[in-house]
């Protein structure tokens, strides 16, 4: 493929329209399965020189430049001075809360504007998303306000100044390593974006989880109790607690029957992975676009199963050459997820997963007086595993009440997820909406040069990426029983490249896209009947065999409620062959739903 130029389906675009919706379906999920979305090798490079650039060397020198541990290319000197791994942390966060980390460019559905993040967030009348507006005062409403913006620039500006400080020593530093020169961050500096950062989630959950707060707040929290209640090596050994309950809850969370089928589209997807391979990771293309044996392996060995066992070898492993081999596992896993450039782009996590892998497992090996059972204070360990564990083992059993961040169940294929579709005309509605990028098929068409037809083929492949997921054909079946006759008619859109566009980020949270989103933007715009209908689904609890989900005309509410049986959707192919999965219907407001008649929409 030449590096200017995507991979694009071999069809003409207006007869590809043309055909049935379920056809294109099984046409575009065939190319994604061989060519994943097509895009040029260019926006990779793009991509990995913003890793290098911005993040890599940037970084590394704020690091280095502004702390007494020698030089940016004194590596040897550096790499397990803690002071360097704290502003590798406050740099991270920063570029994730300014909103050119994760969730960044076009592989995330930001075609033009590249960035999403700042231009909403410091930008008053855009819409906000109080995560407990019923109990927290101050906090209602979903009008992003001057106070919001100041509370958040404020929070950017703690972080930079915090990662530009110079280091302060620590008699508990000094005691187990006297070698260091860097010393630590002053604790205050760290306490202050640590409130900040609060204070913006209790305003607009979309800003906490944005800066990845569920994994990285804990860590500032951390080292601001240095010197206080926690002495230097209980602030290494509860980030080690921290970082294993992320590779562990992840893995717990891989082990349900969604797994198998994340694993091929996202290898389908990677850039440099030969086509071959990617074809090896379904049963038979085109006709069975199953998860073959080799998807499998690497879903349940390779990933669950490696993210389980190994993490728990470095936690507590007192014996150097095991730790040092568990140590390179994680390193490796971290560089093949990046490698693969996943949808919303997590390239600064895992490199920063694998930085800090090293500096935790490496730099103190539990042999050194780094173990579990190191901690100064007997109270230490089951308090913070049980602070650590509680939004994990919360989110697993209350899906609904836990975004699946905090849940630590990152890319497991059980995600809250949806689908929208718009009556014709209704989706350029949106752009109505105080946002500083249009919709994405406009963005395409008048910011890209694309014709029409061809950005909507493009769109379309979101779609057919859901459908290769569980979830998507639990979506795609509720919409044609309750769309019926009209399930042609609508143009349907991927709600995870949706909210992008009208909150300025996701991350493939379901929860982010929910009724809250929907009524915000009813409030703004105003939707007929029938014109914006909305189809989500709840991630599975882990002790259920079932997913609930829900239809929401944004002019009349939620209009239905059911289940499906998660064996029914993983076995079905992403096109349902042999028609929608079978669906338990719990509630109905109506009869039969909006219909579209003469163009018009009206309710039956």
């Amino acid at each position: 493929m030449p590096f200017l130029t995507p991979n694009v389906p071999q069809v003409d675009p207006a007869e590809f329209l043309t055909r049935p919706r379920q056809e294109r379906l099984h046409f575009l999920a065939d190319f994604w399965a061989e060519y994943g979305f097509g895009t040029p090798k260019m926006v990779h490079t793009i991509y990995i020189v913003k890793l290098l650039v911005l993040y890599i060397t940037s970084g590394v020198l704020l690091a280095t430049l502004t702390s007494d541990v020698g030089g940016p290319l004194a590596v040897t000197q550096w790499w397990d001075e803690p002071i360097v791994y704290q502003k590798l942390l406050l740099w991270t966060v920063f570029l994730e809360l300014f909103g050119i980390g994760g969730t960044w460019g076009p592989l995330a559905a930001h075609f033009k504007p590249m960035t999403g993040g700042v231009t909403y967030w410091a930008r008053p009348g855009t819409i906000r998303l109080p995560p407990w507006s019923k109990i927290v005062p101050f906090t209602k409403g979903d009008n992003r306000t001057v106070f919001d913006v100041v509370l958040y620039v404020a929070c950017l500006v703690s972080l930079l100044v915090a990662a530009a400080s110079s280091g302060v020593q620590m008699d508990s530093l000094t005691a187990v390593r006297p070698e260091i020169t860097g010393g630590l961050v002053d604790p205050t500096l760290t306490l202050i974006p640590a409130v900040l950062l609060v204070l913006c989630g209790l305003r607009d959950k979309i800003l906490f989880l944005a800066a990845r707060g569920e994994q990285y707040w804990p860590a500032l929290v951390f080292f601001s109790l240095a010197g206080t209640v926690l002495t230097y090596t209980d602030v290494i050994i509860a980030a080690k607690l921290l970082i294993v309950i992320v590779w562990i809850g992840a893995a717990t969370s891989k082990l349900n029957p969604h797994f198998e089928n994340v694993v091929p589209p996202m290898v389908s997807n990677a850039p440099f992975v030969p086509r071959f391979i990617k074809k090896m990771h379904y049963r038979a293309l085109p006709h069975d676009l199953k998860p073959s044996k080799l998807a499998w392996f690497m879903a349940h060995v390779m990933g669950t199963t490696a993210e389980l066992v190994v993490p728990l070898v470095l936690l507590f492993s007192p014996y150097w050459p095991l730790t040092l081999l568990a140590v390179g596992c994680m390193v490796l896993f971290h560089l093949f997820i990046t490698s693969t450039f996943p949808l919303a782009v997590p390239l600064e996590w895992n490199l920063l997963f694998a930085y800090i892998t090293v500096f935790l497992f490496a730099g103190h090996p539990v042999g050194d007086g780094y173990g579990v059972l190191d901690f100064s204070a007997g109270w230490m360990l089951p308090v913070l595993v049980a602070a650590l564990m509680f939004f994990p083992v919360l989110g697993n059993l209350r899906p609904d009440l836990v975004s699946f961040l905090p849940s630590m169940r990152q890319y497991a294929g059980n995600w809250a997820s949806a689908t929208w579709a718009f009556a014709p005309g209704a989706e350029e509605k949106l752009n109505q909406l105080k946002k500083p990028a249009k919709n994405q098929i406009d963005q395409l068409v008048e910011g890209m040069g694309y014709d029409p037809d061809a950005a909507e083929m493009t769109m379309q492949m979101t779609m057919a990426w859901r459908s290769m997921h569980s979830q998507g054909r639990g979506l795609f079946s509720v919409l044609q029983n309750y769309l019926g006759e009209d399930y042609e008619t609508y143009n349907l859109r991927e709600a995870e490249f949706c909210c992008n566009v009208v909150i300025g980020w996701n991350f493939g949270d379901g929860h982010l896209h929910d009724d809250q989103l929907i009524e915000a933007i009813q409030r703004r715009i105003g939707f007929e009947p029938g014109e914006f209908v909305v189809v989500w689904v709840e991630s599975q609890p882990i002790h259920k065999k079932t997913q609930e989900y829900y239809v929401m005309d944004a002019a009349l509410g939620v209009v239905e409620r059911g289940t499906w049986n998660v064996a029914d959707a993983v076995a079905e192919q992403p096109w349902l062959p042999n028609g929608p999965i079978p669906l338990n219907v719990t509630s109905r407001s109506f009869t039969q739903p909006p219909r579209l008649q003469s163009g018009r929409e009206v309710a039956s």
